[in-house]
């Protein structure tokens, strides 16, 4: 028996097998890249035609974030992440399958790529969705954090022990190992279902509405735009995943060819992962009124560490600051996942979610792309310093918002 408040989520086995399905997703969704990567280079690619393949899974994984929305809100959740995680370990499978057998199939390489980011997107916003559906309303802030820090601890231990698999075993075992996790994901997924028919026996759910799938698009970016502070967040983020996701990506490491040395760069980032973890823990117990104005402010302190990779770039200064980053980011993700979910209603939620990915995540491309031409124009440091004042800019703009700041999860 689970008797820690802390822990309640868990005494409810549908989210047992939730957060079981998410943990060990992410778990390979960590490895994965890392074991493509050398994959696509054992086999005799260059750098120019790993970025192809990388980037034939990063469109449709955000083309088709939209269509996930739709899919989750009309059919079954469960379903949903069933069949896009039994179709992933099938396409991740059959790449393992061609590294392993040493084929020279570039076509098939893209192909399956692109196949296993569009599933993904298929999945995203099901699996954001459903925790609404495993714990009772007064859990699941609970039950939040604790998926949260499971998704956390597994990509930490999926990035470091994805580098050791690939130089044990190989780059294709590697890619194995993650579509064996796709696969018990899905066993844990379809025990969740069952869980979930148990519970809902006694009050059977209402079936969605059936509708055009372009009336569900409308619907739902209705319901995203008629919260002002959900809006005004994506949009936010839409400025600081293009510098984050961006811009730091590219220009981080040659900062650190620069100064400290490349050898460095990778635990000063793991600190960032490790901020992410303690953030889990510090959530449990830091419960703010109006978390999401909170968790917002809590961002200012993600320019730290932009500015002292312009200004100072010092390895223990780094370290300490890229934690604070992260350990403030998980602040916001816990805020800004119960806010979703206590003020969307159920129906329309997948949708919102994959209007927040589109729009969070739609700009990161953009910041790769400008990082190396406003290094040229303005120089590497000058441009992480303007980052760092983009984004105390755009916070503040967030936070000038009442509805930003007076939103509660009562």
């Amino acid at each position: 028996m689970v008797s820690s408040p802390v822990l309640a989520p868990l005494r409810h086995a549908s989210f047992r097998w939730l957060a079981s399905a998410r943990t060990i997703n992410q778990l390979g969704t960590a490895i994965a890249p890392i074991a493509l990567a050398f994959a696509v280079l054992d086999l005799g690619y260059s750098a120019a035609q790993l970025g192809i393949v990388v980037a034939a899974r990063s469109i449709p994984n955000v083309a088709l974030l939209l269509v996930g929305g739709v899919l989750a809100d009309r059919m079954p959740r469960p379903t949903v992440l069933v069949g896009s995680s039994a179709l992933s370990f099938l396409s991740q499978g059959a790449v393992a399958v061609l590294v392993l057998e040493h084929a020279h199939a570039f076509g098939w390489l893209i192909a399956l790529s692109a196949a296993n980011g569009a599933f993904a997107a298929i999945a995203r916003p099901a699996s954001s969705a459903i925790t609404r559906e495993t714990v009772p309303l007064e859990r699941l802030r609970g039950a939040i954090v604790l998926l949260r820090l499971g998704t956390n601890v597994a990509a930490a231990a999926g990035a470091a022990g994805g580098a050791v698999v690939v130089a044990w075993i190989g780059s294709g075992w590697g890619i194995a190992v993650d579509a064996a996790t796709f696969a018990l994901s899905g066993i844990c997924f379809a025990v969740m279902e069952l869980a979930l028919r148990r519970d809902r026996a006694a009050a059977p759910a209402t079936p969605p509405e059936c509708q055009h799938p372009i009336r569900d698009l409308i619907d739902g970016w209705r319901e995203f735009t008629s919260h002002e502070w959900i809006w005004v967040i994506v949009a936010q983020f839409l400025v600081l995943n293009a510098c984050y996701g961006g811009i730091l990506s590219v220009l981080g490491p040659v900062i650190a060819d620069a100064s400290f040395g490349r050898a460095w760069w990778g635990p000063i980032v793991g600190a960032e992962s490790i901020g992410f973890v303690v953030g889990g823990f510090v959530a449990m117990r830091w419960q703010p009124r109006r978390a999401v104005g909170a968790g917002v402010a809590v961002l200012l302190l993600c320019a730290l560490p932009l500015a002292a990779l312009g200004l100072l770039p010092s390895v223990p200064l780094l370290v300490a600051l890229f934690f604070v980053g992260g350990l403030a980011t998980e602040q916001f993700e816990v805020a800004w996942d119960a806010g979703l979910q206590h003020h969307v209603p159920a129906d329309r939620l997948a949708r919102v979610y994959s209007y927040d990915a589109l729009g969070s995540f739609a700009a990161i491309p953009l910041g790769q792309i400008a990082a190396g031409p406003l290094a040229t124009a303005f120089g590497t440091r000058e441009v992480m310093v303007g980052t760092a004042v983009v984004t105390v800019v755009v916070t503040l703009a967030a936070l000038s918002r009442r509805s930003v700041r007076t939103i509660t999860n009562d």
